[in-house]
């Protein structure tokens, strides 16, 4: 087969896994609207728990264990591993209570904010360069935000809780030299500990939903199943794209569960929000546009290690 073909194939089949992997994110709040009656903290921890034992059956499958026995071996350094794992915690912790409580469009937002809190951060903990539409595209989702906190005399603590969680896990991420898998493995092992401990506490005093009916049981078992399939697709994607389309296929995931929110779940949308949502659209826009004219003029790199992996 011509190397072009092979290339144009590859490519073809990266985009196949991207899609797959942003889709099934951005429909995450179907699954974790099925927990009826189940508190967040209790999915939470089963979602730990089940994703640790599933990921110790895959990294066997792909004979993935040489990179985490040398995290393992060197516990002086799982100090921002555990940040990462704690910080995953709180991101997970509140999109499991935003889907429950039908906040699926503050969940949204925070998920389109991430990219620019990404470079806020970057240029005030980094040091990094900002270009200017960057900058723009800063202050624009400022604006956002301020309109909501101004004219809907509230802040979407939501939205910028997951945003800035995240965007700070990507900083510490950047930082511990694993992969996708074999980071959220270290991760979620790390938390098993805090997750058998509070899974004990609950059982103890009658609280727990686990085993008391066969569809939740399975549910909660399957929570952690579900974690890790996109994070397979992704990477699968990240081997065969450039950074650049994987950045405009991002944006699949909340504008997925904006239209959940709006269409499945009926949750209103008041005009403050959808200037809220525009300025943040167009705020998008601007970086996208920055970031491909950046990229344009200097030579694509393939895809590497990306953080996408453990969002939501």
């Amino acid at each position: 087969m011509p190397l072009q073909s092979l290339s144009d194939s590859e490519a073809a089949r990266g985009v196949g896994f991207g899609l797959a992997a942003y889709v099934m994110w951005g429909c995450f709040p179907l699954f974790f609207a099925l927990f009826d009656g189940v508190p967040a903290f209790e999915v939470l921890i089963h979602r730990i728990i089940w994703s640790c034992l599933f990921l110790v059956g895959l990294v066997t499958l792909l004979k993935r264990w040489g990179p985490i026995r040398k995290a393992l071996a060197e516990p002086r350094r799982l100090g921002r591993v555990l940040g990462c794992a704690l910080l995953i915690a709180i991101n997970w912790g509140l999109y499991i209570y935003a889907v429950e409580t039908r906040q699926v469009f503050q969940a949204s937002l925070g998920y389109f904010l991430t990219p620019l809190v990404n470079v806020a951060l970057g240029m005030l903990v980094l040091r990094e360069a900002m270009a200017g539409l960057q900058r723009v595209a800063v202050v624009l989702a400022g604006i956002a935000i301020a309109i909501q906190l101004v004219l809907l005399g509230e802040l979407p603590w939501i939205s910028l809780t997951l945003a800035l969680s995240f965007g700070t896990y990507g900083l510490l991420r950047k930082q511990v030299p694993l992969d996708g898998l074999s980071g959220l493995f270290v991760e979620t092992l790390l938390l098993l500990p805090l997750g058998l401990m509070a899974l004990a506490w609950l059982s103890a005093g009658e609280l727990s939903h686990f085993l008391t009916g066969p569809r939740i049981t399975l549910l909660l078992v399957a929570s952690g199943v579900i974690t890790a399939l996109p994070l397979l697709a992704f990477a699968g994607a990240a081997r065969r794209l450039r950074l650049a389309t994987l950045g405009f296929l991002m944006y699949l995931n909340p504008t997925i569960q904006f239209f959940i929110a709006l269409l499945v779940f009926r949750e209103p949308l008041s005009l403050v929000q959808l200037a809220t949502f525009l300025l943040i659209w167009a705020s998008l826009a601007l970086y996208s546009w920055s970031a491909w004219n950046s990229r344009t003029r200097s030579p694509l790199a393939p895809a590497g290690t990306l953080q996408e992996g453990e969002r939501a």
